[in-house]
């Protein structure tokens, strides 16, 4: 194969809100934490264990204004994208590096306000849309 491929595909949890940088060129980038988990049984002692890898996720323009609408801290969200490093100098001038997801494609898997507006619906007597005097209804 001549070709190369750079391709990540990840389900997890936001660990923060959608923070956004606006340029003065009109553009915008979006970055929040997510926490992906693997659990596993430790083969040796039969305890379950649970490791939580976090990943910088990068989102622009259209997408990072989406994304800081309708995501928060907690939400789950499938993303498509890239592997990127990025490399910058500290306030004490020393090289460091970032490796970032730079996403391309995203769906959301669950929101917070998806799971408030359930538990609403849940909590509500049961018949109430039901319109008045349904039994005079002509058939």
């Amino acid at each position: 194969m001549s070709g190369t491929l750079n391709k990540v595909m990840l389900i997890g949890h936001l660990g923060d809100d959608v923070k956004i940088h606006y340029f003065d060129g009109g553009g915008s980038i979006g970055r929040f934490p997510l926490a992906t988990n693997e659990t596993y049984v430790n083969k040796t002692s039969g305890e379950k264990v649970s490791q939580t890898e976090w990943h910088t996720i990068v989102v622009r323009n259209k997408a990072a204004e989406i994304c800081e609408k309708y995501l928060s801290k907690g939400d789950k969200i499938y993303v498509e994208g890239r592997i990127k490093t990025r490399k910058w100098s500290g306030e004490d001038g020393v090289d460091r590096y970032s490796t970032e997801i730079n996403v391309n494609e995203f769906t959301f898997l669950s929101t917070k306000k998806d799971n408030q507006m359930a538990s609403q619906e849940l909590s509500q007597p049961k018949g109430e849309n039901l319109p008045p005097d349904s039994d005079d209804l002509p058939f």
